[in-house]
């Protein structure tokens, strides 16, 4: 079986050093692909940089709404630059997240470089990646509005199933990680049950939100099979299927190439 973790942050510090150990680990355990997502300038080099080193590593250039400054020509010019690499991919992470944020004119700018980063995957012709936390009614009326025309994926989808069906319609893909197996998960078996399989992603995040049984200890692509058979389960279906269609889900998105 092949697995693709279409979300991972071997960029983050908790890999400084480890992260050849940890992409082995990955296909050891059958994760023959990744991508792994900036979060800042800072960040979406350290992805790029670990794409080229590393076969079967793919990169997501963007800023996170919890890192959001006013961005500048400069700063479209550097990320458009990054996607002239061979296996940068994507524009992302970009969205909204208001858990965090609280105050009005900072969501007013997260919505301001969320948009300018859409408009900049729509030039490049490039799917995105998107965060979008406690900010579902932002999240959507944006991209009915500015989205046409963009694919992607809502990445670890926190979302209502009314919701995710109007995301369905954008032609924007679901992406599922590690709380889909916590024991206190919701709404996200249902939305797993519902959504149509082609329009599925596995993703870890990793380091962050482990599945089951590994929920507790640093994340890291190899436990997206994890996720996977939770999937499996709640679907009634063989795991060779999940895997199987998951993966085709990936490379039809982000254009991935067999390593």
């Amino acid at each position: 079986m092949e697995f693709v973790d279409t979300h991972t942050h071997l960029n983050d510090e908790k890999f400084q050093g480890e992260e050849a150990a940890a992409v082995e680990r990955a296909r050891i355990a059958g994760v023959t692909r990744l991508i792994n997502f900036g979060d800042t300038m800072a960040s979406s080099a350290r992805a790029v940089e670990l794409a080229a080193e590393y076969e079967g590593v793919y990169a997501g250039v963007g800023i996170h709404p919890e890192e959001a400054y006013e961005l500048g020509t400069a700063d479209d010019e550097r990320l458009a630059a990054w996607t002239k690499e061979p296996r940068v991919v994507a524009i992302g992470e970009i969205g909204l997240d208001y858990y965090w944020e609280k105050d009005q004119e900072r969501r007013a700018l997260q919505r301001k470089i969320f948009v300018r980063q859409l408009d900049l995957a729509r030039q490049l012709h490039l799917p995105v990646c998107i965060h979008d936390r406690e900010a579902h009614g932002d999240t959507l009326a944006i991209l009915q509005r500015e989205g046409r025309g963009l694919r992607g994926v809502l990445h670890c989808y926190s979302g209502s199933l009314e919701t995710a069906r109007e995301m369905l319609k954008l032609g924007f893909y679901i992406g599922v990680d590690g709380p889909l197996t916590f024991k206190n998960a919701k709404a996200l078996p249902e939305l797993v049950r519902e959504v149509p399989l082609e329009r599925l992603l596995l993703e870890t995040d990793a380091p962050y939100l482990a599945p089951v049984p590994m929920r507790g200890k640093r994340n890291e692509p190899a436990y997206v099979r994890y996720v996977a058979e939770k999937v499996a389960e709640l679907r009634g279906a063989e795991l060779e299927e999940i895997a199987a269609k998951t993966t085709a889900n990936a490379c039809e998105l982000y254009g991935l190439i067999q390593p």
